[in-house]
């Protein structure tokens, strides 16, 4: 059985962090599957990432339809969120943002953003692109209904991150620790392969045997306890 109090309260947290380590500005949000019932998601109310509090936090089924809104107003992307969970048995957290380092590679897309240092192994070798006006024509760009989101998932598919051209980008994984460490880390590497590519046209992506092992530490336990631990520390989890 989950201590659903404590999930609740990580939630919290993970939105301080990804405004903390500037993952996200007064956009951005990221939610976790309902741990006892796969059926439904928890992602905060309409609020800036820093100002996120327990009582923001509202529970949605996975066609993104409030359980209890209570007048709260809500974030038009969550179709993000729901269409992801409807797609992706095996995600458990679902983070967008639109971090100033990664929107390079979702606007010059033929340039690919690939892994160069071990803590963003979880991305792949490569990081797809969804384009919404391939299917979509002239919009926004936002996702706001569950056709633009289930188009989203499609591009996807089975990596742990995607790009949205001229937008953002998303992050899926097996838990919400998890999605706070590939949300930062995507952003570290983003930054780290353009400055890498502005000393020149011979760059060291890691390998796919690289991956694997890497992964294999930094999605550990022990990992991801102390990036949690030292990330909501600077975030002030310790006044929440």
């Amino acid at each position: 059985m989950s201590n659903l109090p404590d999930l609740l309260r990580d939630l919290v947290i993970a939105n301080r962090i990804l405004a903390r380590e500037d993952v996200v500005d007064y956009l951005g949000h990221i939610s976790i599957r309902h741990p006892e019932r796969p059926d439904r998601f928890f992602l905060s109310c309409s609020r800036s990432p820093a100002l996120v509090a327990l009582d923001d936090i509202m529970e949605f089924d996975l066609d993104c339809n409030p359980i209890d809104q209570r007048g709260r107003s809500m974030y038009f992307e969550r179709p993000i969120h729901g269409a992801i969970y409807q797609a992706r048995p095996d995600v458990q957290s679902v983070a967008h943002n639109h971090a100033y380092e990664v929107l390079p590679f979702a606007i010059a897309y033929n340039v690919k953003l690939r892994p160069v240092v071990h803590p963003a192994c979880n991305i792949g070798l490569e990081v797809p692109v969804w384009d919404i006006r391939k299917k979509f024509g002239d919009t926004n760009l936002l996702v706001t209904t569950m056709e633009h989101g289930r188009d989203l998932a499609a591009t996807l598919g089975k990596s742990k991150a995607a790009l949205m051209r001229n937008h953002g980008c998303v992050i899926a994984t097996s838990s919400l620790r998890e999605a706070v460490l590939n949300a930062v880390y995507l952003k570290v590497n983003a930054r780290l392969q353009a400055e890498a590519m502005r000393l020149g046209d011979e760059i060291s992506y890691l390998t796919p045997g690289e991956l694997e092992k890497t992964a294999e530490l930094v999605n550990s336990p022990n990992s991801l306890q102390r990036a949690w631990e030292y990330w909501a520390r600077r975030a002030g989890a310790d006044k929440l």
